[in-house]
This record gives structure tokens, C-alpha cells and sequence, in this order.
């Protein structure tokens, strides 16, 4: 299946953008009437021809629309501090964007070993991910923003965050089954007293990801495979 990325679409008669176009053309060696997938980002995934082959601008004709393609009716969000080794971060949003997520953000705590990330680079990699798992949907990407200030614009309701503090805390497997969730995860110093204090003030309920002592990248990856997993349980 050849899949491209658009962002959008409003005619059944499609320009791919150069970098697409190229890799069409040049790479796969695709050709005038030759079958091809798009999806837009946004639940819309479409079959498509190839009218003309240029490198530059391919320009591909319509002919099915599938929209709500693959729709979950409930969203996932993760908030990561970032790891110092910026690799691990591309890791994680990859295998995210393949599990099935509709949110990252990235968060700047006390802790932090990293203050900033490449958005551009890391938006890359989501598509490439959402069209290598066949995703219609494209995960929001937030740019860094503090602990502080996250926790401030905090909508209520099915917000967990997993701390290594020697609290109760639920089992991420045995939360209430909810529309949506946001699980914050902690930089590899785990967040600070002061944070957690804050998190539960705004009603953030503490989890735990199980016995192991988790890399930063692998707990947020676990908390968005868990949470797809109980939505997957509960409608078994």
C-alpha cells in the first residue's frame, strides 16, 4: 500500500506537495494510473490515481473517500518531560502515533534535563509513523510549556500522573474507563514534591505503571498502550 500525507483536501483533483511528489515518482517509481492512499490528518482517507507523474507536482485524481477512518471514540494524551537524549523522544512519539494517541505535550519540570525540543523534526516523525501504521488521524504535537503553567490550563476529569512517590496509587490498568485521558509522566529525577503537591491540588490522581523502575519514554509509552488497551477490554 503506497500512502501519502496531506494536509489538506478540498477537490477530488490533489497536487502532493514536492517532497511527496518525489518520493512518489523518484523513489517508488510510481507511474501515470498507477493506485495510490492519501490520508489528510483528520479521519479522511482517500484511494486515489496518478494523472501525472512529474516529481515536482503529481497530481492525483479521487475516486473513493472513507472518512472517519479508524475513529476511536475516545482520546489519549500523554504530557513527557523530555528526555536529555532527544532520540528517545522521537522513539516514543513513533511508537505512540502507531499504538494510537491524540495528544502529546511536552513538559518542562525542576527536574528537566531538557528545556526545549525540535517541533519541526518531531512532526516528521509523527507522520511518518501515522502513515507507516495507516492512521488517518493525525496526534496534536504541543510545544514545550512548564509544569506550572500545564497543570494551570488542566481541563477536570480523567487526569493521572505517574510519580515513583511512596503514595497510594492506582494501577493505570484499574482506572475508570473515561472519554478521555491525559497521564503526566515525570523527567528520569521523577517530578518534585512541590509538583506532585500542585497535580493532586488540581485534582490529578496518582498512578502507578507497575513494579519496574521505567525509562521516561517507556513509561509514557506504557500509559498509552494501557490506556488503548482498557477502551479495547471494555468493548470486548
Amino acid at each position: 500500500m503506497h500512502l501519502f500525507y496531506i494536509s489538506s483536501l478540498q477537490t477530488e483533483t490533489v497536487i502532493l506537495p514536492e517532497e511527496e511528489s518525489k518520493h512518489a515518482i523518484k523513489v517508488l517509481r510510481l507511474t501515470k494510473g498507477d493506485a495510490v492512499n492519501l490520508v489528510d490528518g483528520k479521519g479522511g482517507f482517500y484511494q486515489a490515481i496518478i494523472q501525472e507523474d512529474n516529481p515536482k507536482k503529481c497530481v492525483l485524481q479521487v475516486t473513493e473517500t472513507y472518512l472517519q477512518f479508524g475513529y476511536r471514540p475516545y482520546r489519549i494524551h500523554i504530557a513527557v518531560a523530555p528526555t536529555k537524549n532527544i532520540d528517545r523522544m522521537e522513539w516514543f512519539v513513533e511508537k505512540a502515533t502507531e499504538i494510537g494517541i491524540d495528544r502529546i505535550s511536552f513538559l518542562l519540570c525542576e527536574r528537566s534535563e531538557r528545556k526545549q525540543v525540535n517541533h519541526d523534526r518531531l512532526e516528521k516523525v509523527l507522520v511518518s509513523a501515522m502513515k507507516q501504521s495507516v492512521k488517518a488521524y493525525k496526534p496534536e504535537l504541543s510545544n514545550i510549556i512548564s509544569f506550572k503553567d500545564f497543570i494551570g490550563e488542566l481541563a477536570p476529569g480523567g487526569n493521572y500522573i505517574a510519580h515513583l512517590e511512596e503514595h497510594d496509587r492506582t494501577p493505570l490498568h484499574r482506572v475508570p474507563v473515561a472519554e478521555s485521558f491525559c497521564v503526566l509522566i515525570g523527567p528520569e529525577g521523577d517530578f518534585s514534591p512541590q509538583e506532585i503537591k500542585l497535580a493532586y491540588e488540581k485534582g490529578v490522581q496518582p498512578v502507578t505503571l507497575g513494579t519496574s523502575r521505567l525509562r521516561t519514554e517507556t513509561a509514557a509509552l506504557v500509559a498509552c498502550h494501557t490506556l488503548n488497551l482498557l477502551h479495547d477490554l471494555k468493548n470486548t
